[in-house]
């Protein structure tokens, strides 16, 4: 498997994890800096695959290969979390402290000092929150105080905060409202294009899909098979350029 530029390569793998049918893929690759979004993917299996891809799990059959090493090589504790800081994570499974203003939840990451938070630190963070679309009069304020696109916006910073070079998605079009999709999808897109970052965004929209991805493939949950959904350049103008 792989090559010197495929990121990632899953092969014919099947995990049990409690739904109707295992989840199954046939194959998959990704290439660094591409930008693939999956469509058939409900949110289970979607954290099933994140967990697949990130080796907290591993396949009962086939093989994943990420950064050039199977998955299931992975030695222990040490060299897991080594790997793991390769991959930002954008996911409603990746908790903000809601009593905490956004600035602070942003400086999660980079320190534990949060009140006040070292001047260093803030200048990482007015950068990092221009990155993802947060404007400067929403720092101070809680996050429990703040709308759902801003609660994402704050998700996608965190994922990328320590420069990870993949970038997974879980579902990231269901924890805001459509409204506000559009511009959400163009400044996701901007980030992934200004650092270079290789994307793959598990979703239920096809529209979503295509305004995130240069491909999208569409998965066939009872055989794995991945096909390429063609025409999906014509649904950009619902969402945005």
């Amino acid at each position: 498997m792989g090559g010197d530029d495929v990121v990632l390569e899953v092969r014919r793998i099947s995990k049990q994890y409690g739904g109707l049918r295992p989840l199954r893929m046939e194959h998959l690759k990704v290439r660094r800096g591409e930008s693939v979004a999956i469509v058939g993917v409900d949110l289970p299996a979607a954290q099933v695959l994140v967990d697949l891809l990130t080796g907290a799990s591993v396949p009962d059959t086939g093989d994943i290969m990420v950064f050039g090493q199977p998955t299931e090589a992975i030695a222990d504790g040490n060299a897991w979390f080594a790997f793991l800081d390769q991959f930002g994570i954008l996911s409603a499974r990746a908790v903000l402290l809601d009593a905490l203003t956004v600035e602070q939840n942003l400086a999660v990451p980079f320190s534990l000092e949060l009140n006040p938070i070292p001047e260093d630190v803030r200048a990482q963070l007015a950068m990092l929150a221009s990155e993802v679309g947060l404007g400067s009069d929403v720092l101070s304020r809680p996050v429990s105080a703040t709308t759902p696109d801003v609660r994402l916006r704050v998700r996608l910073a965190r994922a990328v905060a320590l420069r990870p070079h993949l970038l997974l998605a879980e579902h990231p079009n269901a924890l805001a409202e459509a409204a506000v999709l559009s511009n959400f999808a163009a400044d996701f897109r901007a980030l992934v294009a200004a650092r270079g970052l290789t994307s793959l965004t598990l979703t239920a929209d096809e529209s979503y899909a295509a305004s995130v991805a240069t491909r999208v493939l569409t998965l066939a949950q009872a055989t794995g098979v991945l096909g390429e959904k063609r025409g999906w350049k014509d649904r950009l103008g619902r969402w945005g350029r």
